[in-house]
């Protein structure tokens, strides 16, 4: 039987933001204001039902002039990216719809970048909490609602707000993001709503309430429907051990109803796992799910969209991320057919170029691979789970083939020791952060630098082409050696260069001098001295001649294969050189 089910909203933004503590005032306000049983603390998730939100928006829902069919709001627990990634179902995110939480004064920053860029990718509906309200400079609190008080500030304030707002909105337009002030937007699939709002104070959270509850109703119905006494789907949230209990999983159940004794499918880096349920546990009523001391209470089935403490055997290799799906005797070749594909959709390995990608869930390194394809950045192997020595051996295999990817990105995860001294040893480099975003960033660095390592290496010994006019009424000794004054003309003049006239080697630059001081290099449009041993001024040389450096027909070829280190005046001076030397040779160079 189809039913509409809660929508799953997840609370994003860059750290210090006020992610938390949005989270906290939400569930605060839910309970204060809520009737009794006016919030359902779920394992990894609040649950307020539809009464509760009417009762907290109250008259505000009255000008979306919606009757409520859903039955509440599901809030993921942990805020940020680590529940966000890990929250994901095949073909995109496991959340309906995001909050994105960015300080009003503060702005954007490389977490926002990233969580903008992770919603766009999963396409999952978002709306942005423009937090901490309360600190921005001369705002006055008046009435406690919020359109009220933005109404009645000094004008001045009112334009402070404003362009605060537009500066996010400017921000989100360099995404394709056409945005709004909440109470100005008419259409929200076309327009991102922005709710000023306080964190601190709650101020604004009826209205934040209000336009979640408003969009997922008026947008989201056909992403809702599951099947309520069908087989359950879900996602797991995290695996860890609890006392008494053995390893469990705490898991976001989407789809379906799963009683105890249920066989369940749960991927796998290698296998799908293939186990039976033990117990269900949800918390005690108002118990806080992060307090360690929580206790549970013994369920026989749960119902979706909640989430649940899963008692299984054969937990302990189960990863965050990783998809759940109940099975029967009767379908569970095909159930676990399924579940492999799903992982297999993620998980990348071939013998083609490209950087070894490790992340700590399923999720998250769904929404790393999808942010590298975005920048057209090649993966070679790309899995999840602790860096392994055979992790360092793939990425070394790469550097005899292609240096350039011979790197590793690891998201949010750690190495072992072995692992660790191995890399050492072959001085793999390892990029590691716990913002997907910086990875990025760091990466495009790290590949600049070995560009231009690369450069330097091919260029180390390579000829710089120049070209020098003699000066008239600037010879200071004719020969034994000859000094003479020069102009160079174009590229780099530099010690120990050999120069030609016409198409002959003529002699090896000894000395450059620039004021009576020795130099190593003279650049275009200086005047220099320099002195050429085994010529004479009036025989070989004379005032005015232009002279080249030599490059013979081999070092010509190598510098045609380095033409992209050239720069412009380099590859200039080599085509006339060769213009030169092809008077006399034809083929020369070719």
């Amino acid at each position: 039987m189809a039913d509409i089910r809660s929508p799953i909203c997840v609370v994003l933004g860059h750290v210090d933001h006020g992610k938390t503590l949005l989270l906290d005032k939400i569930r605060g306000t839910a309970i204060q204001k809520g009737e009794s049983g006016g919030i359902t603390q779920a394992i990894g998730a609040s649950i307020i039902p539809v009464e509760t939100l009417q009762n907290v928006c109250g008259e505000l829902l009255e000008q979306l002039n919606l009757k409520l069919t859903i039955p509440g709001l599901l809030f993921i627990d942990t805020p940020g990216h680590e529940a966000f990634t890990s929250l994901r179902k095949r073909g995109g995110s496991l959340a309906d719809i995001a909050v994105v939480v960015i300080d009003i004064n503060d702005g954007f920053k490389p977490q926002t970048h990233e969580t903008i860029k992770i919603l766009k990718n999963t396409k999952t509906p978002f709306i942005i909490a423009a937090n901490k309200l309360d600190l921005l400079s001369g705002w006055q609190p008046k009435h406690g609602k919020l359109m009220k008080d933005i109404n009645n500030q000094y004008p001045k304030i009112k334009e402070k707000l404003d362009m605060k707002i537009y500066e996010i909105v400017g921000k989100l337009a360099e995404y394709g993001f056409d945005s709004e002030r909440f109470d100005r937007v008419d259409d929200y699939t076309k327009k991102v709503g922005i709710v000023p709002v306080s964190a601190m104070t709650g101020m604004g959270i009826p209205e934040l309430l209000m336009v979640l509850t408003g969009l997922s109703q008026k947008y989201l119905n056909q992403c809702l429907e599951c099947e309520v006494e069908g087989p359950a789907s879900g996602t797991i949230l995290e695996v860890k051990e609890e006392k008494g209990l053995g390893v469990t999983a705490d898991a976001i159940i989407y789809d379906g109803t799963l009683n105890v004794n249920d066989l369940i499918v749960i991927g796998g880096v290698n296998k799908p796992l293939t186990t039976k349920v033990r117990a269900l546990l949800i918390p005690k009523p108002l118990e806080e799910m992060r307090d360690k001391k929580t206790k549970f209470l013994h369920v026989d089935k749960i119902i979706a969209a909640t989430g649940v403490k899963i008692v299984a055997p054969d937990l302990d290799n189960v990863v965050a991320g990783m998809p759940l799906r109940e099975a029967t005797s009767a379908d569970l070749e095909e159930i676990q057919k399924q579940v492999k594909n799903e992982v297999n959709d993620v998980l990348i390995e071939t013998d083609q170029a490209g950087i070894v990608v490790k992340a700590d869930n399923l999720g998250s390194l769904e929404a790393l691979i999808n942010l590298l394809g975005k920048e057209d950045i090649p993966i070679r192997k790309a899995s999840i789970g602790q860096i392994t020595k055979k992790d360092i051996m793939d990425v070394h295999a790469n550097q005899e083939t292609d240096p350039l990817t011979a790197i590793m990105l690891a998201f949010n995860i750690k190495m072992n020791k072995e692992a660790q001294e191995l890399a050492e040893k072959l001085e793999v480099p390892i990029i590691s952060d716990s913002i997907i975003y910086k990875l990025i960033i760091d990466y495009k660095e790290w590949i600049k630098k070995e560009k231009e390592a690369k450069k330097s290496a091919e260029m180390a010994d390579a000829v710089n082409p120049c070209k020098i006019r003699l000066l008239k009424g600037y010879v200071f000794r004719q020969s034994n050696p000859a000094v003479v004054g020069v102009e160079v003309v174009s590229g780099l003049l530099t010690l120990n260069q050999q120069l030609m006239k016409n198409t002959e080697p003529l002699s090896y630059v000894k000395t450059i001098q620039h004021e009576k001081k020795n130099i190593q290099e003279a650049k275009a449009g200086m005047q220099v001295a320099i002195s050429l041993e085994n010529v004479t001024v009036g025989r070989q040389i004379n005032e005015g001649d232009v002279l080249f450096s030599y490059v013979s027909e081999k070092e010509y070829r190598r510098m045609k294969s380095l033409k992209n280190n050239l720069n412009s005046v380099q590859i200039g001076l080599l085509k006339e050189i060769a213009k030169k030397m092809r008077e006399k040779d034809s083929l020369w160079g070719i």
